[in-house]
């Protein structure tokens, strides 16, 4: 669940996400990746399904999330949403 699915799902429709279920807001098509899959795969895949983040599974087992910000990063590490994705969380 993202803070993208609380957004579209709850708020925008006027309803309060802390009276719903997860599986209300979560999406239900899952759309994940192999770690050994290429960055270009990853790129393809996030503008087909027209997603932000998406899974890594391995055995069935999630083992991290690649989002649009780590793409930018690497394939252009200076472009604003790279930037904007690498900026330290301020604590």
């Amino acid at each position: 669940m993202t803070d993208r699915d609380i957004t579209v799902r709850s708020l925008a429709e006027g309803k309060n996400p802390s009276e719903m279920k997860i599986g209300d807001l979560c999406s239900h098509e899952l759309t994940a990746i192999a770690p050994s899959a290429s960055v270009e795969d990853a790129v393809r895949i996030m503008r087909e399904k027209a997603v932000r983040r998406l899974p890594v599974l391995a055995d069935n087992r999630a083992v991290g999330i690649v989002s649009i910000g780590d793409l930018a990063r690497e394939q252009d590490p200076r472009s604003a949403l790279a930037d904007i994705s690498g900026a330290a969380p301020n604590n």
